[in-house]
């Protein structure tokens, strides 16, 4: 994925595709889906040939960078005990 394209080209959220829960356009995949796929630690090129192969690696990178994104704008609010 160049560094200047955005995650926002390639992940879209839908009220009629699985509730809104947000996809890889063009698909019903799921970036939950493809990141639980991450987390197990299966390489990204795996994940496009095995898994999902109406994906490729960009797709994945871009749900990484969403969810990268979803955290980082976060807040937190600390508790003082």
């Amino acid at each position: 994925m160049a560094k200047k394209e955005k995650y926002t080209e390639r992940i879209v959220i839908d009220p009629n595709i699985h509730f809104g829960k947000p996809c890889i356009a063009g698909t019903r995949i799921t970036v939950e889906d493809v990141l639980e796929l991450v987390q197990e630690g299966i390489p990204f090129e795996e994940i496009v040939t095995k898994y999902y192969p109406d994906l490729d690696t960009d797709d994945v990178k871009a749900c990484v960078s969403y969810a990268t994104d979803i955290v980082r704008s976060e807040e937190v609010h600390l508790e003082k005990i």
